[in-house]
């Protein structure tokens, strides 16, 4: 058993889930290329892991949405949203 192996075979199945989803996370794909997403039936769309490492938002992020209009909507974490807001006025 190499290192790696007996290090998560210590670990509890929860932790072991946690460092898979972080190690997938810290690989994700970063690319500037449009993504073609679907609106599901629920209103609920999926974003891409790379596309959100690439925004700098991690999981748990919290984030303020809005619509710009003309089919637009914007995502933005919540501390530069609200710190925009309160030194400029303006998101």
């Amino acid at each position: 058993m190499d290192e790696w192996s007996t290090e998560r075979a210590l670990l509890s199945p929860t932790e072991q889930q946690r460092h898979a989803a972080v190690a997938l996370w810290e690989t994700a794909r970063v690319s500037r290329t449009p993504v073609e997403l679907t609106i599901d039936a629920d209103g609920r769309v999926s974003l891409p892991l790379g596309l959100l490492a690439e925004a700098g938002l991690d999981p748990g992020s919290r984030i303020l949405a809005y619509s710009e209009g003309d089919g637009r909507l914007v995502l933005r974490r919540e501390e530069d949203a609200v710190r925009d807001l309160l030194e400029r006025g303006t998101l």
